[in-house]
């Protein structure tokens, strides 16, 4: 690449850097706003309407509020640059902003918002004094909420909010930081039973136990476990036992989870977990009813190519990355609808240190999340992002590798699970 190409992009980087510090008190009080007044999934009024003011201040920014989901919404600044009739390369950051039931934003997603909107500020402020870019460039924040729960970002895209976008990019709050490791796929089992109630000392010859169904097929789960594969995983809870002990329960409901890395195994998994529930209904008498409720959150698909933009500006903001291979599934983190996004369009979901070694889904990452001295690490953050992004726009050849290895690993998924729908 030519000097004259990398210093302009580096004065570019410089550029956002500023402006994302100069942005730094701002940030901090919308992500401590958001923080103080958590909402859960589908709830986020006040989180919306935050954002919604924060993007609308700046009148170059075109807002939507309630953006095809009543708390979702979307930003969008540009196109500038590139020639005419040039197709425009619309770049993506995503917020999150839906916290957990009781202990508030346990898994830092006031920082996620904020890490979005602060990386495409600072992005808008190294595109908008430039005129010779290779593609005219677009940005656009979409607000996805509900990722705790229901899968925000999935009817997003099955609204078409994601159709004109190109590239993605947020970032997540963790204990160390990677520019990638691997979120699995879940799928969610509602397990109602139904049986007959009867006194339980009177007459309980007359009773169909729905709870023994429940008990049955919670223990027919957990000695399932010893015959999973090491990378998947099965957990749940009885939602409903019963009314009281003198009634045989004629109702009770199960919810699990089901996590594999990958599509082809989750077919596998559901049949055995299936298999131990309609055996508790057959041994007891009761009737079952199966069902899946959410959408499946698909594994997120790496990208080579953005995961190394990201880690070589992470490193030069001082950023530390454990060493890591690439596909380990020995330490699996979580499961997110980012995953369903990364199967439709090229991008990246790293994870930050937040100076706390406290673990996701704790009242002490609650308080971790809340915190000043994380605001360095989410701003550090959002400027890698940020920086990576301007790699990727100033460099049609690393465009095209971002997209090369986006249809490779599309590919080699689809290979696995052929009749899998995207």
């Amino acid at each position: 690449m030519l000097s004259g190409d990398m210093e302009k992009r580096q004065q570019m980087k410089d550029d956002l850097q500023r402006c994302i510090d100069a942005h730094k008190d701002e940030l901090h009080s919308l992500s401590r706003d958001i923080w103080s007044n958590p909402e859960v999934a589908a709830n986020e009024k006040h989180a919306h309407d935050r954002l919604v003011r924060f993007f609308s201040q700046d009148q170059t920014w075109t807002v939507q509020s309630h953006y095809k989901l009543p708390t979702a919404f979307r930003a969008s600044w540009g196109p500038v640059g590139g020639g005419v009739g040039d197709p425009v390369l619309n770049v993506g950051f995503l917020c999150e902003y839906d916290a957990l039931p009781g202990i508030g934003h346990a898994c830092g997603h006031n920082l996620i918002a904020e890490v979005g909107a602060a990386a495409a500020v600072g992005l808008k402020a190294a595109l908008e004094n430039q005129t010779e870019l290779p593609v005219p460039v677009k940005i656009t924040v979409l607000g996805t909420p509900a990722e705790e729960a229901l899968g925000g970002k999935i009817e997003l895209i099955n609204a078409g909010a994601f159709a004109d976008i190109d590239l993605v990019f947020m970032a997540h709050p963790a204990q160390q930081d990677a520019s990638f490791h691997p979120c699995i796929m879940i799928e969610e089992m509602l397990v109602k039973y139904y049986g007959k109630a009867s006194h339980a000392a009177a007459y309980p010859w007359e009773g169909v136990n729905a709870l023994d169904a429940a008990v049955l097929a919670y223990n027919n789960i957990s000695v399932l476990r010893q015959q999973l594969k090491p990378d998947w995983r099965i957990h749940g809870i009885i939602k409903h036992g019963g009314e009281k002990p003198n009634i045989i329960p004629a109702y009770t409901e199960l919810e699990f989870y089901l996590r594999v890395p990958l599509p082809k195994d989750l077919c596998d998994l559901k049949a055995k977990a299936e298999a131990c529930f309609r055996a508790a209904a057959g041994a007891t008498g009761c009737q079952v009813e199966i069902t899946f409720p959410t959408p499946t959150y698909y594994n997120i698909l790496p990208n080579a190519t953005l995961a190394s933009l990201y880690e070589s500006n992470g490193k030069a903001l001082g950023i530390h990355f454990p060493e890591q291979t690439a596909m380990n599934y020995n330490h699996l983190a979580g499961s997110t609808d980012f995953g369903n996004v990364s199967f439709i369009v090229p991008g990246i979901h790293p994870f930050f240190y937040i100076c706390t070694d406290a673990l996701n889904h704790t009242e002490e990452y609650t308080e971790a999340a809340g915190a000043e001295k994380a605001q360095l690490y989410t701003l550090r953050a959002a400027k890698a992002l940020s920086m990576t992004a301007v790699d990727v726009v100033c460099c049609p050849d690393l465009l095209k590798k971002v997209r090369d290895d986006f249809r490779l690993w599309v590919d080699i998924t689809f290979m696995s699970a052929v009749n899998m729908k995207v």
